[in-house]
């Protein structure tokens, strides 16, 4: 009974508060949305004899609820007291913003018994938009979103000191190193790195560039819109006479704000960039294939020929489906003409048209959270950002039987290709861009040792090579020539006297990537890291941090710290 007549009296409550609010204008209460205004209604002044009426009803209300009897404030009093804390929290609280998010779920790689399947095969990967991404939610005092957290986009976001190719016509080098692993001492971790060559921003070909922006009014703040054109200022002053740069505008419709302009005509080209203001749904699909036509208009013979879109990819109207905008991409690439994405806000960011669009354009994916990650993009990373060196890029790994028991690749996940794709040049893959490195790491378990964690097989005895106990594995890397069709093939094997015993012998590049990998894993759960956690990651990237002249790696140990404290 005491229950019942507690609901009764919050039941009470609930209706005479809101009886009370029925007594208020609809602008008052926030029930009815106030109408759109038009862009004519935007500008007119505001009516003096409309102000007048509506302070006279507040004037009125106000009034009235001085003049209520005691008695009647009083039960309003009381009925509000018996609310349970609960419910009026409820009653409080303001409405949430929606967050709108897209990032497309994968489960990581798990481990490969050797003798069941010794093939590894996957597209080389040069993005590193998930590391910027993850920076800006934790410096928002977020823990990041798991799937937003792709672990080679982490380790690939740092620079690494390996080995210039010396000739051009090798459009890169390869380098490997074998050591203990930091989250396990049974097991180790095989380290690739494919490093390529670098091309200085004099020796770079015309470019041919129109940038796409998104002036949608999903765009109206300043870490959208506004720091995308202080993010395209910074590259237009790097062009030249040489240089050709057009800019198309989309939103409900789109439009060509700027013709194919000479790229020393900075004052034009950030006028135009200037003048952008935000505001309508967002047509994604008729901007790419508007950019795509100025593009082509403009096209340069042998020169750098690239759509550089910019957006949050809140793609609501027109072309939305990922497919289609994909098949657009990839037609125009055949074409020669390539795409980089740069993402840019919160709330509505769609992290996995972005990647994808980047992937089927020959491009690279970048996000914008800051003017700085703008300049490393943009201007620091020009080279490599603008000027493929080599596409379809795959790494295949065949491991020894006879040395290595088990495997798993850390990342990679929506890279990964059939063991038949890596010899068949009709299937796409990576790109690598003028200086770009590019790193992949192997957790793997010596045959015999106790990292194997995998049963054997009752009615498959496991077959071991003999014959061939000094290779832990083959790595073999397959690539085109950016205007080639038929693939070139670089093997290199990994031998067991390579295999450095103590962690502390290897080298920083080694150690420092093995530290953001353990840290990429513990954010997405830590399913192979065991105790391995953010204090062991500090330890090892501080002892391997090295020459650090932009000081990227020193913000790798705040965010570590600071995802820690989370």
């Amino acid at each position: 009974m005491r229950n019942l007549n507690q609901n009764l009296i919050v039941l009470t409550a609930i209706l005479v508060l809101f009886a009370g609010a029925c007594t208020l204008e609809p602008a008052d209460r926030g029930l009815v949305p106030a109408p759109a205004a038009t862009v004519e209604e935007v500008n007119l002044p505001p009516d003096p004899g409309i102000r007048v009426q509506e302070e006279a009803r507040r004037e009125s209300r106000l009034s009235a609820d001085m003049a209520a009897p005691a008695s009647k404030m009083m039960d309003h009093a009381m009925a509000y007291e018996a609310i349970p804390v609960s419910v009026l929290a409820r009653l409080r609280a303001p409405a949430e913003p929606v967050n709108r998010e897209n990032y497309a779920h994968f489960t990581d790689n798990p481990l490969q018994r050797v003798t069941e399947n010794p093939f590894s095969t996957f597209s080389i990967d040069v993005d590193t938009g998930a590391y910027s991404n993850m920076r800006r939610m934790l410096n928002a005092g977020s823990r990041p979103v798991k799937d937003a957290i792709r672990t080679e986009e982490l380790i690939n976001y740092f620079a690494y000191d390996y080995p210039r190719p010396g000739r051009r016509d090798t459009p890169f080098s390869i380098v490997t190193e074998v050591g203990p692993s930091p989250w396990n001492p049974d097991t180790h971790l095989l380290h690739i790195g494919v490093q390529g060559y670098e091309v200085s921003r004099e020796g770079l070909p015309a470019a041919n560039l129109v940038f796409l922006v998104d002036v949608s009014g999903s765009m109206q703040s300043p870490n959208k819109l506004e720091l995308l054109k202080s993010a395209l200022r910074l590259l237009v002053r790097q062009l030249g006479a040489v240089d050709r740069v057009s800019l198309v505008v989309y939103a409900g419709a789109s439009g060509v704000v700027l013709e194919p302009t000479a790229g020393d005509q900075t004052a034009t080209i950030t006028a135009a960039l200037d003048g952008l203001t935000a505001g309508g749904s967002t047509n994604g699909g008729a901007g790419i294939r508007l950019a795509y036509t100025l593009a082509q208009q403009a096209f340069i013979s042998d020169g750098i020929n690239r759509v550089i879109l910019a957006t949050d990819g809140d793609f609501n109207v027109g072309t939305v489906d990922f497919e289609m905008l994909k098949q657009l991409v990839e037609d125009r690439r055949g074409q020669g003409i390539g795409l980089t994405t740069l993402g840019f806000g919160t709330g509505n960011y769609n992290d996995h048209l972005m990647e994808q669009l980047a992937d089927a354009g020959n491009g690279n994916y970048a996000y914008i959270d800051t003017l700085g990650e703008a300049r490393k993009a943009l201007v620091d990373e020009m080279s490599s950002t603008l000027m493929t060196i080599a596409k379809d890029v795959k790494i295949q790994v065949e491991f020894n039987p006879a040395t290595v028991a088990e495997y798993r690749l850390i990342g990679y996940e929506n890279r990964a290709l059939a063991r038949e794709d890596f010899s068949n040049d009709r299937v796409d893959a990576g790109e690598i861009g003028a200086g770009h490195s590019v790193t992949a790491i192997y957790e793997i378990a010596l045959t015999g040792s106790a990292g194997q964690r995998l049963a054997g097989s009752r009615y498959q005895p496991e077959q071991r090579s003999a014959g061939n106990t000094h290779e832990l594995v083959l790595v073999r890397v397959r690539y085109k020539q950016p205007d080639g069709e038929t693939s070139r093939l670089i093997e290199q094997p990994v031998r067991k006297a390579e295999l450095v015993r103590k962690l502390d012998r290897t080298s920083e590049n080694y150690r420092f990537a093995a530290a953001v990998a353990g840290f990429g894993q513990i954010l997405r759960g830590g399913r192979y890291t065991s105790d391995f956690d953010y204090d062991g990651v500090l330890e090892l990237a501080r002892g391997a941090r090295g020459d650090d002249p932009y000081g990227y790696r020193g913000e790798f140990l705040q965010l570590a710290g600071l995802a820690s404290s989370l």
